[in-house]
């Protein structure tokens, strides 16, 4: 068990003739993810095969969504087209959608999360590397041999970050229930406080890890709900040595004035009693003295 996608997912992914959406829909069917049909716009009619998977490729999420009562998404289309993708799978109703697409405009994004919420999806992204429900469902890039299961959960606003931590917690013997990567983007759909009530209520979830970053408010936010929670939640924030005023990676990590600075960040972890580390490699010793 974990949270958002698992066995039940049926799974489109839009995209699916292009490279990278051809490449990781491979990747997802070999990890177990049940991928019910494909959409390419011009290409209906025609079928994905791979190991002996057959995936019916449809014009629109509509049909797809009729034909294979899929109830998820994952967006492999180009920037210029992915806002309209969001917005087409939420209307189709899709109650999960995995938005992978970097260098969506603000503008795009403002709206495809307004339509996401109008239509009640759950919109993880964009610019992100989706989702793993250890064991059970993989939506997204992130490489599957990392993960082991266990009763970790873990959100980051880093694709790079959830790997190496992952990656950190599977060698020194800590499984996990589902991890997610948010995003950096300046606006993104599902943000650390909805994911922590989602864990929180996860039966199978004894443990969070949040890896946030310089920029924005999400951290401090999480923080004020992480002193309600009946679980223990482990930290880290990366940025600590940028300069103010400068982007270090992602669009969204820009710190202005006192706003969303490294310590700003700390300070909430610290005084939500979250156990914070210095460095990644610290994650899996706290993590083992709260479980």
């Amino acid at each position: 068990m974990g949270i958002i996608v698992g066995n039940d997912t049926r799974l489109v992914v839009q995209g699916i003739t292009g490279n990278d959406g051809s490449f990781h829909t491979q990747r997802m069917l070999e990890y177990g993810t049940n991928v019910v049909a494909g959409v390419t716009p011009g290409k209906g009619g025609q079928v994905f095969e791979h190991e002996g998977h057959r995936i019916p490729i449809f014009n629109t999420m509509l049909e797809a969504a009729e034909e294979t009562a899929a109830n998820a998404s994952c967006v492999f289309v180009p920037p210029a087209f992915a806002a309209d993708a969001v917005c087409e799978a939420a209307s189709a109703g899709m109650d999960v959608i995995v938005a992978i697409t970097e260098g969506i405009p603000v503008l795009d994004s403002i709206k495809q999360y307004q339509f996401a919420a109008r239509f009640g999806s759950v919109l993880i992204g964009p610019n992100c590397p989706g989702i793993v429900t250890v064991g059970e469902c993989k939506v997204g890039i992130m490489p599957a041999k990392i993960f082991t299961p266990g009763p970790v959960g873990l959100i980051s606003r880093s694709g790079t970050l959830t790997y190496e931590v992952v990656n950190a917690l599977t060698e020194a013997g800590i499984g996990q229930s589902t991890c997610i990567g948010i995003g950096g983007d300046p606006m993104i759909g599902t943000t650390f406080l909805d994911l922590l009530v989602e864990f929180e209520a996860d039966p199978k979830t004894e443990c969070v890890v949040v890896v946030g970053e310089i920029g924005g408010s999400d951290e401090e936010d999480a923080a004020e709900f992480v002193r309600e929670m009946s679980k223990p939640v482990v930290g880290f924030i990366s940025g600590r040595t940028a300069p103010q005023g400068k982007r270090m990676g992602h669009a969204g990590a820009i710190v202005s004035g006192n706003k969303g600075t490294a310590e700003s960040k700390v300070a909430a972890f610290n005084e939500a009693g979250i156990k914070l580390a210095d460095i990644t490699m610290q994650i899996p010793d706290l993590v083992k003295s709260v479980l």
